[in-house]
Order: structure tokens, then sequence, then C-alpha cells
């Protein structure tokens, strides 16, 4: 039994285009390692049930999304352990898709839901819409945010929930590129920056591996669990799937450089508190 200001996560690095029948057989595979290993939580990539190939995923019976859902949840329940995962699904009869995180509880309840807000490629901008709302839940009773892929390209989409009170980052992704993009972005830096040294908070990131059925690209992996000053306490390699495990302190996550935003300048702090407001009283809103 860990200590109460203690928080095991787990993070999931997955393929990113297979079918969603093997997608659900690692997910829950990975589930079990997480649970074996005595983690809290375990964070998988962007879409890890449909995929986040396009022209697969948008093919997909509904029906069959929703049943590796269900079994996630389940299996969230037989082992205990809270999950957040990602589909991307039509809702309300809607024409485009909603690229949504799902967060389920360790007794297989959904508490929570959002919807990527910054569409990334060609294929996403095409078939999905943005969401509307910033996240803000609880696990094992600490607040905490996340954002989809691209959205962590937006500090505000996690410094304003840091100001609500998040303090820890939960970072669904999947950074595909060409194979000459993907080997740029690793040598110049620009693979998924920490957001410890911009909010401090804590940053868990589950990103993909693999090439898409046309082979024409790549997911970048490396996967991380970050301390709030933006140190690795665990990382994932470039290639293989694989389950990587970290315990943080939340007492070391304070939110201190987001709050000082919300403070400062001054004629700001008005503007911050009734955003800070709107998130909270729509933090509970299923996205449709």
């Amino acid at each position: 039994m860990s200590a109460p200001n203690i928080l095991q996560v787990s993070v999931s690095q997955q393929h990113w285009a297979q079918p969603i029948e093997r997608n659900l057989r690692r997910t829950r595979e990975h589930i079990e390692v997480a649970a074996e290993e005595g983690s809290d939580v375990i964070l998988f990539p962007e879409a890890n049930l449909t995929g986040y190939d396009f022209p697969y995923l948008i093919e997909l019976d509904p029906a069959a999304v929703q049943r590796a859902l269900e079994e996630v949840r389940e299996a969230a329940r037989k082992s205990g352990i809270c999950v957040i995962c990602g589909t991307i699904q039509r809702r309300s009869g809607q024409e485009k898709f909603l690229n949504l995180a799902h967060v389920i509880d360790s007794a297989g309840h959904v508490i929570h839901e959002y919807a990527k807000v910054q569409m990334a490629g060609k294929d996403e901008q095409k078939h999905c819409r943005p969401g509307n709302k910033l996240p803000l839940f609880e696990i094992k009773g600490f607040r905490a945010t996340m954002v989809i892929c691209r959205d962590g390209r937006h500090p505000e989409l996690y410094r304003l929930p840091a100001m609500a009170g998040a303090r820890i980052l939960f970072h669904l992704a999947c950074s595909t590129e060409t194979v000459e993009a993907l080997w740029w972005k690793r040598a110049a830096g620009r693979a998924t920056q920490p957001a410890g040294p911009s909010a401090s908070i804590f940053h868990c990131c589950a990103n993909t591996v693999g090439q898409d059925r046309q082979a024409l690209q790549s997911s970048s992996g490396g996967s991380f669990i970050k301390h709030p000053t933006g140190l690795s306490l665990a990382e994932a390699d470039w290639y293989g799937e694989t389950v990587i495990t970290a315990r943080v302190n939340m007492e070391q996550a304070d939110g201190r450089y987001a709050l000082a935003s919300a403070k400062f300048p001054e004629f700001l702090r008005p503007h911050y508190e009734k955003i800070i407001s709107e998130i909270h009283a729509r933090k509970d809103e299923r996205p449709e």
C-alpha cells in the first residue's frame, strides 16, 4: 500500500495502425501488467482502441467500438485500476468524429470524458471536429487534467486547468510523421515537450509506435513520466510496445508557475478568475 501522497502511474506505448481486435487485446494485457505492478492508473495513447489510421477507423462499426470500450471498463473493474484510454467515434448523429479520451475508475465506471480541441493532420482535420471544454477530474483524490496529442502544443490547455487545481497532466499522443520529419523532430528536440517547467505539474505522456498501413508514416514512441522539473522518472524507447511505471509524489507538484500567471499582471486576474470558473462549470459535460 503506497503512502497517501503517492500516485503510481503506468504508461502504455502501443502501435497506432492495427485492427481494433488487436488493440483491445494489447490494451487488456497492459492493464494486467500495470495492476500487477500495483499502479493506481494506466494511461494509453491517443485513440488506442480504434487506432489513428483514418482509412481504417472511419469504416469501423460503431457497435464494435462500444464493445471494445465496455471490455476495457470490465478489465479496469477486474484489475481494480483506473484506466485512461482513447477512441475516435461519432456522437449525437454528427457527421464528423470526436477524438475522445475516457477516464474509467477502478469500479469500471466512465467518470470523465474529453474531446480533443486542436486537430492535427489533414485526415483528422477532414474527419473530426473539436471539443469545447477543458478537462478536470480526480484520480485517487488528486486533481488531474489531460490533453490529446496536438493539444500539448498549446500550453494554455493545461496551464489553465493547473490554475484550477490540476497537479498532473495525462497526455494521450500519436505523434505520426514521415520518416524524414520524424528524424528531424527527434534531432531538433521537437518531440513532446514537458509541461512541468511552465506549470510545475507532473506530465505523463503515452505515445504510439509503428508505421501506417501504407508505410508512409511512423510514430515516434518515447513515452514518458516527467517530474515537475521536466526531468524524466521513466521513459520508453522509440520503437517497442511496452509499459513504463513510476511513483510520483504529488506533494512535489504545486502548480506555482500557473498560479503566479493567474495573479499577475493584475489586469488579467479577473479574466483568469472567470475562465477558471467556466472550467469548473463545464468539466462534467459529456462531449457530444
